[in-house]
């Protein structure tokens, strides 16, 4: 009689009064786990692997203390350029010594409990949730007053008096008032040349 477990994403093959390291577990030393099986083989030579059947099968085991594997050595070397590293690791490990292996004729009464309420709490129908009062009247009072208030502002803005036409006008002036050219001064006309007097001849002619 053997199962195969699967404990920490690794799987076992164990019997009844197997000791067994695994990686590091939570639980203290002298506590009961069970242990997932995935197969489980008797006396006949038939073996159980289905899921409704695998949920029978029980698998006990006694932690009995918790290790630290052999140490491991690594070294890195690159030649000629004068690098070498040496480092070591040690695993975290526990001891589990395998108690029974049973194959039960229903499942655990733990597994029950656990699943009870779950299968309840679907069976049960869910509650309707209560429907609010509906507040119509509210909502069209507050429509109107909104539409009230769209108009009112409408006719406050017809009223106000417009102030940009009369800046306007001030701006419209004939462009003669704006800046009225100013006036050159009349040009003085040249003083009139007076005839040179005429030499009179010494002759007296």
């Amino acid at each position: 009689m053997y199962a195969i477990v699967k404990v920490g994403g690794k799987q076992y093959r164990v019997e009844k009064g197997d000791s067994l390291l695994v990686d590091r577990m939570a639980d203290d030393e002298g506590a009961k786990v069970a242990l997932q099986p995935l197969l489980f083989k008797g006396d006949s030579d038939d073996a159980v692997f289905a899921g409704a059947e695998l949920e029978k099968i029980k698998v006990e085991a006694v932690v009995k203390g918790h290790e630290r594997g052999p140490k491991i050595h690594v070294l890195k070397f690159k030649p000629k350029r004068g690098y070498k590293r040496r480092m070591g690791h040690r695993s975290d490990l526990t001891r589990l010594e395998i108690g029974d292996i049973k194959l039960l004729s229903r499942k655990p009464a733990a597994a029950k409990s656990a699943d009870q309420p779950k299968a309840e709490a679907a069976a049960k129908p869910k509650a309707e949730p209560k429907k609010a009062p509906a507040r119509k009247p509210a909502a069209k009072k507050a429509t109107q007053s909104k539409a009230e208030a769209a108009t009112d502002a409408k006719a406050a803005a017809k009223k106000a008096p417009a102030k940009k036409p009369a800046a306007k006008a001030a701006d419209d002036k004939p462009a003669a008032e704006k800046k009225a050219p100013a006036k050159k001064a009349p040009a003085k006309k040249p003083a009139a040349k007076k005839p040179a007097a005429k030499k009179e001849d010494g002759d007296g002619a």
